[in-house]
């Protein structure tokens, strides 16, 4: 995969030094990035996903354009796994907890820049905006890193205004699923239970979009959002 990739970028697919980190702390991060990168592909694997609304990803492509991958950050687990070694390129928060999560989905072919909503989020956007015009996708889990849980940050729509590419919202439903007890409610799906991938219309966002707009466009994401775990709840409960 990364011999595909735009020059000058695979620096983002690579593991950060830790070199500031402590021997302890070193053996702690090496360690959590196997387990959790073989917890996720070992019941990735067994998960059986039925999709609705994979022509509205068609769509975007079909128009030559990129998409912008939006979803809550309580479906990252199955998400990760789903789409897998597509390049995707998300925000990784600058934190001692960050450096293991970033090894996880760069094995999973994930490209990460450090920043987050309150360190370093302007530069990371930048380079979000820079890394989308050489034709990487992004993704953004909208109430992340850490909440409000299923409030949508406006960053999406920054980086759609700027480069003219779509936001794509989804949601990934798992049938059976363990919760973590954490401030997202992180979902876990159990071994060999059944999916369901909701894809919504594409948004855009004009290139002459003021704040105002923005703030629209951010309203309408959170709207869509909020519509897709809706029907995720209602499949659940009638499939």
């Amino acid at each position: 995969m990364t011999d595909e990739l735009p020059k000058n970028t695979q620096e983002f697919y690579q593991f950060a030094a830790l070199s500031k980190y402590t021997r302890r702390e070193r053996f702690l991060i090496r360690l959590a990035d196997l387990v959790f990168f073989a917890l996720i592909s070992l019941i990735g694997k067994t998960v059986r996903v039925e999709i609705e609304g994979w022509e509205n990803f068609e769509k975007i492509e079909r128009g030559g354009k990129i998409p912008i991958y939006t979803f809550w950050h309580d479906r990252i687990f199955l998400g990760t796994y789903f789409f897998r070694k597509r390049g995707i390129m998300v925000m990784s928060s600058q934190s001692f907890d960050s450096e293991y999560t970033a090894r996880v989905i760069q094995r999973f072919g994930y490209g990460t820049i450090k920043g987050s909503s309150t360190r370093g989020a302007v530069r990371a956007l930048t380079k979000m905006i820079r890394l989308m015009r050489q034709g990487l996708p992004m993704g953004f889990t909208l109430d992340g890193p850490k909440g409000p849980r299923y409030v949508a940050k406006s960053g999406a729509c920054f980086l759609a205004k700027k480069t003219g590419n779509p936001i794509m919202p989804f949601l990934l439903e798992p049938k059976s699923f363990w919760t973590i007890k954490s401030w997202d409610k992180m979902q876990i799906p159990k071994p060999f239970t059944r999916a369901k991938l909701f894809i919504a219309e594409p948004i855009y966002v004009s290139k002459e979009a003021d704040d105002k707009e923005i703030e629209n466009k951010r309203r309408e994401l959170q709207s869509k959002l909020d519509e897709l775990v809706a029907f995720g709840e209602q499949w659940r409960k009638f499939n």
